[in-house]
């Protein structure tokens, strides 16, 4: 991280020297002076990018997708066997991609312009901490469920489908939705990201709210008078979604 530091300490002072020399300005900005203020005031703070803050948060947000995505793919592999898994079993698409991106720039815009907005350790290790409470109920859903858990609902019963209610399915109907929801907004937490926060929550819950109703009309099909009791007693484990 020093050396970093030090290769950025080399690029500022040439790109300030750079402007002072070519009379670089802005649109708005009436005299040379104010745009090299301009630019002074802002260049300094982009070292936040290198910083200790910045390289943990990052890198804890860099592990816990790589984990996640690559144990999804590698448990499904595991249990239903590599000819029955795509990469769809990665659950990357393209509006996950999107948030995603949006999250990182939201990370660094932030980071340059309010720095003390990412310093606030005992909200990034709150959002650490519901990363790996949501990995580790989720995981438990999927172990747990083994081949009767898919990532594409079923809407065809299956020899190998049953209805899991032991375990980790005592204490709520769809733990692998909660251990997600969990999961995506605990890595905007720990980024101190407050717009992405809310976005996330927003964006998970109803994708989830209207999953829940849509994949538990099938398995009413699938297990009648059984999932019907089965869902008066254990909530969903998605706040507000019945």
């Amino acid at each position: 991280m020093s050396v970093l530091k030090h290769i950025w300490g080399d690029v500022k002072r040439h790109f300030l020297a750079s402007t002072s020399c070519s009379g670089l300005s802005f649109p708005g900005l009436t005299t040379v002076n104010q745009s090299q203020i301009l630019i002074r005031s802002i260049v300094p703070n982009m070292a936040q990018l290198f910083s200790y803050t910045a390289c943990r948060q990052l890198s804890q947000m860099f592990l816990a997708v790589i984990f996640f995505h690559g144990s999804e793919y590698i448990l499904a592999v595991g249990i239903h066997g590599k000819s029955n898994v795509t990469l769809k079993s990665l659950l990357i698409s393209k509006g996950y991609l999107l948030a995603m991106v949006f999250s990182l720039l939201e990370y660094c815009v932030e980071i340059i312009l309010f720095p003390g907005l990412k310093e606030h350790w005992w909200v990034s290790n709150l959002g650490l901490a519901m990363v790996i409470i949501g990995e580790i109920i989720r995981k438990m859903a999927i172990i747990t469920a083994g081949q009767s858990f898919t990532h594409l609902i079923r809407t065809h019963p299956s020899e190998h489908h049953r209805l899991i209610t032991n375990g980790v399915y005592r204490v709520v109907r769809h733990p692998g939705y909660c251990g997600f929801f969990i999961w995506s907004v605990g890595t905007q937490i720990m980024l101190c990201n407050p717009i992405s926060i809310i976005a996330f929550a927003l964006i998970v819950w109803r994708f989830f709210a209207q999953r829940i109703p849509y994949e538990e009309y099938f398995l009413r099909q699938f297990f009648g008078s059984q999932y019907e009791e089965y869902g008066r007693r254990i909530p969903s484990g998605v706040p507000f979604v019945k």
